[in-house]
């Protein structure tokens, strides 16, 4: 497993560059046509329906405390399968697929750029870039 390269899908929460294992993502889309759920928590902007598959939407800027996500042409939602749920979790834009050595992750630090290190298996450094490697689950843990 030490030697194992994860392709990562990445994208930007703010200025905040994360990634995710590319085998967690379902989709990526722009579909911004949600209904809000009332007294919902901040962070839930609301569902939109999928082809018939119910999607609760996360601002994941918020969820990571880095403030709102402001909506634009670059914003998408990533959609993941959490227990057989579907969850989007809106991005300010995507950037590239990177593959990653886990024997070259780092433990995540007690928190990355203020964000709880809790929500991350690692940091992923590349030439130019630190990548934060959320941990999807840790992420929705509190959706169900």
């Amino acid at each position: 497993m030490s030697s194992q390269t994860v392709e990562m899908a990445t994208f930007y929460v703010g200025k905040a560059l994360c990634g995710m294992d590319i085998l967690n993502v379902q989709e990526i889309n722009k579909l911004m046509d949600m209904t809000t759920v009332p007294q919902s928590p901040d962070y839930v902007m609301g569902i939109l329906n999928l082809r018939g598959q119910i999607v609760t939407i996360i601002d994941l800027g918020k969820k990571l405390n880095l403030g709102r996500t402001e909506l634009s042409d670059m914003s998408r939602n990533i959609i993941v399968n959490s227990k057989n749920e579907y969850i989007g979790l809106l991005v300010s834009r995507i950037s590239d697929v990177v593959e990653a050595q886990w024997d070259k992750v780092e433990s995540p630090p007690a928190n990355i750029g203020g964000v709880q290190g809790k929500f991350f298996k690692g940091v992923f450094k590349t030439k130019e870039r630190l990548i934060g490697i959320l941990d999807v689950e840790k992420v929705l843990e509190n959706e169900k």
